[in-house]
């Protein structure tokens, strides 16, 4: 890997996600979230020449990463899609599929972006900078009430409300545009350590920005129906939000986590779960990455 690529983004629990795939040489795997393509250089590795790997990345930056390789076609879209653009490249079904959730090291690090608060820059926070509404909009458009929900579901900010009814007031003198007009506001309710109050904020917009929880619910659904028998799904999450929704899918094939039975009794599964536990970074991992303390890889086996 170049030094160009290995700054853009560090793969989390590289080793471990292709153990899980236990790649086929001749399979077709699919990488939902290309990004730097630490990830699916590695599965390329195990790959034959007749083996292929699909990769999406609805970044248009993630682009630069691609290797020259004939076995790697790349999509240039939301993994929400993931069936529909399968379909339209000849690939019905698939032996493996690969999600890493989180935001990438490259964009956490360019300040134009918006996505960290260690930097100030326009309040965008979108993944595909060719559509949708940016941070700024949420919070110059949305309502005190819409807001209290969106920090308090998607950021679990204790105080909520009042953070929204701040930016509610502050808005009609100064609409919001960068980073640092977000911070301000923040400084003055905040409570607990800044730091995590910022996060937990910057994750709440982020969320609602590109759709994050709907489109994985998207992709969850979709995989089900794209793998093969005994195909592997493996997803790493970076926050309980995301976690909790892939655990209750992997173990009932629903969101809320409850079994579904026939009209014998019987459970119906849609996987066999193989993490009882997430596997998480190991303490040599932690020490080269400090932001894979929080990543979490669960696997499933399609029944």
């Amino acid at each position: 890997m170049s030094s160009e690529q290995n700054n853009y983004h560090v793969p989390v629990l590289l080793h471990e996600c292709v153990e899980a795939l236990n790649i086929l040489p001749d399979g077709v795997y699919v990488d939902t979230t290309f990004g730097g393509g630490g990830h699916s250089r590695e599965i390329l590795k195990h790959l034959s020449a007749k083996g292929k790997l699909i990769a999406f990345d609805q970044d248009a930056d993630a682009k630069q990463n691609l290797p020259s390789d004939e076995r790697l076609v790349f999509i240039p879209q939301n993994f929400r899609h993931l069936q529909r653009f399968l379909r339209a490249e000849g690939f019905a079904k698939v032996d493996g599929i690969l999600a890493d959730l989180g935001v990438s090291s490259f964009q956490f690090d360019t300040a134009e972006r918006g996505f960290s608060y260690r930097f100030d820059g326009a309040l965008d926070m979108r993944m595909n900078v060719n559509s949708g509404r940016t941070a700024a909009d949420i919070l110059n458009q949305e309502s005190a009430a819409t807001l209290q929900q969106i920090f308090g579901e998607y950021g679990e900010v204790r105080n909520a409300k009042t953070l929204a009814e701040k930016i509610a007031e502050v808005r009609f003198q100064k609409p919001f545009k960068t980073i640092s007009d977000l911070l301000n506001v923040c400084e003055v309710v905040m409570k607990g350590d800044k730091h995590r109050y910022w996060a937990q904020v910057f994750q709440a917009l982020r969320i609602e920005v590109n759709d994050e929880l709907s489109a994985l619910k998207d992709l969850l659904e979709q995989s089900a129906k794209v793998l093969n028998p005994n195909g592997i799904l493996a997803v790493i999450t970076f926050h309980s939000l995301e976690d909790r929704l892939v655990k209750n899918f992997m173990k009932t094939g629903n969101f809320e986590g409850e079994h579904i039975k026939d009209d014998f009794g019987n459970i119906e599964r849609l996987f066999n779960v193989k993490t009882k536990k997430p596997i998480e970074a190991n303490a040599q991992e932690l020490k080269q990455n400090s932001r894979a303390r929080s990543a979490k890889l669960r696997v499933a086996i399609k029944r």
